[in-house]
């Protein structure tokens, strides 16, 4: 239908143009020839060159649609992958530019024989010098691409402000559900487009551990939107021009300044780098564990030696190591020991210790 309306006006274009030229070009050629023409004649002559140029001009309208399609598609492919913030920026930067060239154009263009193609040059110059220079400033204007920015309500709203982002590790781990539903994370927990493009690729993955993985971070997420006491909010924002998942991160933290919860110590450590506040499951579990001073006494089983010679190994019930000390005879048993030093490490706390007596605890195994 739209294309026969199309038709249909090209139709008419091509009927108005075609008429118009040639009622001029016969006016012209009667009044260089000599030659007299009546008015129907002339309208007649004029009506017979609009026709043909309807007719070619509906012919080949179908032409010019699928030509507009294909450049349509082109331009939209090529313009895809470059983010919208950086077009509009591009070309408020481009406008700023001819705006100058233009002024700088005027005094140039009177230069003698050359100024009219100087002046042209650094208009264009300028123009290009303008939208390069926005691009690699764009980073120092945030209250600029912050407006070009595909953001929630909420965003816009600033309820972002105190967000705690999380990356797909601390999704897969599943205990950040228990700490939202323990009340100690507030705000909004926001979960990005990427992170769960990444957990979908992983819960498809051909590796039965890793599509378990993926499969276990969905449900965790599925979970926390239906039980979880704060709003959860996937944000569709995306850095296109940034591959690495957890530079993504550090970029939307920054936008969203918001907070990144993880347990991954690398991307940690990237976020102290970098300035993000970031809040580590980790370290928060070892916060959370019992404090336990030397000369204090517990019960541990032995699960099995250690690594120097007549130590043994048992864990507690928050899978804190203890280092029992001549306790590689009593693997298998439950003892008394008496703690002598703690030693607190970036993979957590471990416990050293010493049997409280050589016999095992009797009825305890």
């Amino acid at each position: 239908m739209l294309q026969k309306i199309l038709r249909f006006f090209s139709f008419a274009v091509g009927f108005a143009a075609g008429y118009q030229l040639v009622y001029k070009g016969f006016a012209v050629i009667a009044a260089n020839t000599g030659l007299e023409a009546t008015f129907t004649t002339s309208v007649g002559v004029s009506v017979l060159g609009g026709s043909v140029f309807g007719l070619i001009f509906y012919i080949i309208t179908p032409w010019f649609i699928r030509l507009a399609s294909l450049v349509n598609g082109w331009v939209q492919s090529a313009l895809k992958s470059i983010p919208t913030q950086d077009i509009a920026v591009g070309v408020i930067g481009l406008m700023i530019g001819l705006l100058v060239g233009v002024l700088l154009s005027i005094a140039l263009y009177r230069i003698p024989v050359v100024g009219v193609y100087i002046s042209q040059v650094v208009t264009l110059f300028a123009g290009y010098l303008g939208m390069s220079l926005m691009l690699s400033r764009k980073e120092e204007m945030p209250f600029l691409t912050g407006l070009f920015t595909r953001q929630s309500r909420a965003e816009r709203s600033g309820n972002f402000r105190s967000a705690k982002i999380l990356d797909t590790s601390v999704i897969i781990d599943g205990r950040i559900v228990d700490i939202c539903a323990a009340g100690f994370i507030e705000g909004v927990v926001v979960i990005p487009g990427f992170v769960l493009e990444e957990l979908r690729h992983i819960a498809d993955s051909s590796d039965a551990l890793k599509r378990n993985r993926g499969r276990r971070g969905l449900d965790i997420l599925n979970r926390m939107q239906k039980e979880s006491l704060i709003p959860v909010q996937i944000v569709e924002q995306d850095f296109e021009d940034i591959a690495e998942v957890d530079s993504k991160l550090v970029k939307l933290a920054k936008t969203l300044k918001g907070k990144i919860v993880t347990n991954d110590f690398n991307l940690n450590k990237v976020c102290e780098l970098q300035g993000v506040p970031v809040l580590n499951i980790n370290e928060l579990a070892n916060a959370v564990k019992p404090i336990v001073l030397p000369g204090e006494e517990m019960v541990a089983l032995i699960v099995k030696d250690g690594k120097e010679a007549g130590q043994g190994v048992a864990y507690l019930d928050d899978g804190t190591m203890v280092v029992v000390e001549g306790g590689r005879r009593y693997i298998g048993d439950t003892i008394e020991v008496v703690v002598t030093s703690v030693l607190q490490t970036a993979a957590g706390r471990m416990i050293f210790a010493r049997p409280k007596m050589a016999e095992k605890v009797s009825g305890v195994r």
